[in-house]
């Protein structure tokens, strides 16, 4: 695997908490839900680091004058869920960071051929060259929907140095697809398994996040 791709697996214990309940069979819908959006939460604060604009500035406390770190308020931080699974992340995420717009992709996977089919995008035609961009996906897993994913956010002017890519599990093909094409990319994922099946679901994996999150079959 090239050494240009950074994939971090952060050692936090509410992270490795969230991921059991996620993965257990018996984990009902809505406890399903709530260790998503905690997913997404922590996991975005760990991608947030030395990543977000910032501005030097000083605030007036009760007492005295102090020099203040703020997020910049011209900063362009943008979140794009993958549907329809990456809905489930959003909400965390956009508890540890405000984002300015949130935009879109739908992809549905073929299951004769396995490939990803796009059935939404409403991503605007270009970005300005400094967005910082989440772009979230719970399951890496052969690569095709996060391949596709990158593809369209970096012809609209996204710098892959500035993409962040928040997943709850990863496997080494998604993972070696996309070190070849991106360099600088950085993702953030509770954990690598390291197999797929004969379906290309990760194993253990923890099932269809979409179908899990949302109660449907």
């Amino acid at each position: 695997m090239s050494l240009q791709l950074r994939v971090y697996v952060p050692d936090h214990p509410l992270i490795k908490h969230w991921l059991a309940i996620a993965r257990d069979l018996n984990t009902p819908t809505p406890l399903f839900k709530t260790a998503m959006k905690e997913l997404g939460k922590w996991l975005t604060y760990e991608a947030s680091r030395y990543w977000l604009p910032t501005l030097e500035a000083a605030v007036q406390t009760p007492l005295a004058p102090a020099p203040a770190t703020l997020i910049h308020p011209q900063a362009q931080i943008v979140a794009v869920p993958i549907l329809r699974a990456g809905l489930s992340l959003l909400d965390g995420a956009q508890e540890a960071i405000t984002t300015s717009s949130v935009y879109h992709l739908g992809y549905q996977r073929n299951e004769e051929t396995l490939a990803a089919e796009s059935y939404f995008n409403n991503l605007p035609e270009q970005f300005d060259p400094e967005t910082r961009l989440l772009l979230l996906d719970p399951m890496l897993a052969t690569g095709g929907t996060i391949m596709a994913a990158m593809e369209e956010v970096t012809k609209r002017g996204v710098d892959p140095n500035n993409i962040r890519i928040v997943a709850i599990v990863a496997a080494p093909p998604a993972l070696q697809a996309l070190s070849k094409v991106y360099e600088g990319l950085q993702i953030y994922t509770a954990i690598i398994d390291q197999e797929l099946n004969d379906q290309s679901y990760i194993v253990p994996g923890l099932g269809d996040a979409g179908d899990r999150c949302f109660g449907t079959n």
